[in-house]
């Protein structure tokens, strides 16, 4: 069946990037590690980034544009949004204690949520992408790395200069 590929949590940052920082430092590498995840189909994010990225976004989309993100979300970045982008769900996907479990470890509320959805619906995941590697450190159980860490070690990317 061929090699196993790793998989990667995708934090929400990676995504206000792409979208919405264009002379951003790190959009170029930002961009070649989101084409990167497309092509191998091994990025996942949970339903709270979404929330957060169309949440960050509303105060620049219409109401149509919104709708349009979360609807062609998955479909756009080629990736996995875990766990269901109904409308109809309830929210959040996970019981308070799970969350309080997450804040005794120093973690603000929105992280606190995406590590114990990550923690009940993609524990399978051992590796975190975002840009503030420091918020996830010692939280996460996995490796926490940037965008352009995976770019080089995964997939021999030489970066911007190169």
């Amino acid at each position: 069946m061929g090699s196993k590929k790793d998989l990667f949590l995708i934090d929400t940052n990676i995504f206000v990037i792409d979208l919405r920082y264009k002379r951003d430092t790190h959009f170029s590498e930002n961009r070649a590690f989101l084409d990167m995840m497309a092509q191998t189909g091994t990025g996942f994010t949970t339903v709270l980034n979404l929330l957060e990225l169309c949440g960050i976004l509303s105060f620049n989309l219409n109401a149509t544009q919104l709708i349009e993100l979360w609807h062609y979300f998955q479909e756009q970045y080629r990736i996995t949004v875990f766990p269901s982008l109904s409308l109809e769900d309830n929210f959040p996907p996970v019981r308070v204690g799970e969350l309080f479990s997450q804040i005794r470890k120093k973690a603000a509320l929105g992280d606190a949520m995406m590590l114990a959805i990550m923690e009940k619906h993609l524990n399978f995941i051992t590796t975190l992408v975002t840009w503030d590697k420091t918020h996830f450190e010692n939280k996460f159980p996995g490796a926490v790395v940037t965008p352009a860490s995976v770019l080089q070690d995964q997939f021999n990317y030489p970066g911007p200069s190169g």
